[in-house]
């Protein structure tokens, strides 16, 4: 994608020309997906542009939103993106690695947008690895930091590749964690899942199964937005 390129939303604009990070459709489904009602404060982690943050601060008009973020110039992008918002107020943006972010309070939701390649082929550019591969955020790391920044009753959405949240939901689930929701997506249902959506609870929350759900992007054509998609995306998409 070309550099200094931007994204209009109804009620925020993305720009993304410092961060290794850019503006994906299943982030989008994500941040729109995630349950953020009822709220006082929510994590972002690896906030990247800021798109989740700003996401959960229109859905949630009360919520106080700290997105964490490792990379200096994708956090001065996120930093940027908030500015002149109606929500900047509401957002505080943090340069450093989750491991060692340490605030007094908890958080009701985090939001969880990781780098995930495992083994993947490595780019030439530092920052663009740093971004995709979990060399500087290990699963296990994840979950010790969800664990100690999570309130008791919170919950935590977590986007990844089908291979990858298989590997992570195994390993949260051996930690107690209770899978609550599931969203798998699809470019169209003629094609294979390319990302799912996973909730997590603490331990306390009972019920008896996850809820699983499907969303394809396009129709059969592979141009047409679903009607699903649609209707998930319409408070956030200003051409729907």
């Amino acid at each position: 994608m070309a550099r200094n390129s931007y994204f209009r939303f109804k009620q925020f604009t993305v720009q993304q020309d410092r961060c290794a990070m850019k503006v994906c459709t299943d982030a989008c489904v994500f941040g729109a997906w995630a349950e953020v009602s009822g709220a006082g404060r929510i994590l972002d982690i690896g906030t990247g542009t800021g798109l989740l943050s700003l996401m959960a601060a229109q859905r949630n008009h009360e919520v106080q939103v700290d997105a964490v973020e490792i990379d200096s110039e994708a956090a001065a992008q996120a930093r940027e993106n908030v500015q002149g918002t109606p929500f900047a107020e509401r957002i505080q943006v943090h340069q450093s690695p989750i491991q060692d972010f340490d605030p007094v309070y908890r958080f009701d939701t985090i939001l969880v947008n990781p780098p995930f390649f495992q083994s993947d082929l490595r780019s030439p550019d530092a920052r663009i690895n740093q971004a995709h591969h979990a060399e500087s955020l290990t699963f296990s790391e994840l979950l010790t930091a969800v664990a100690r920044l999570l309130e008791v009753g919170g919950t935590w959405h977590v986007l990844l590749p089908p291979d990858e949240s298989s590997t992570l939901t195994d390993m949260a689930l051996a930690q107690d964690w209770v899978k609550q929701r599931e969203l798998t997506l699809y470019h169209t249902y003629e094609r294979r899942p390319f990302r799912i959506m996973t909730t997590f609870a603490g331990g306390t929350f009972t019920q008896e199964k996850s809820v699983s759900e499907r969303l394809a992007i396009f129709d059969a054509d592979g141009q047409t937005h679903t009607l699903a998609f649609r209707e998930l995306l319409q408070e956030i998409y200003l051409n729907f």
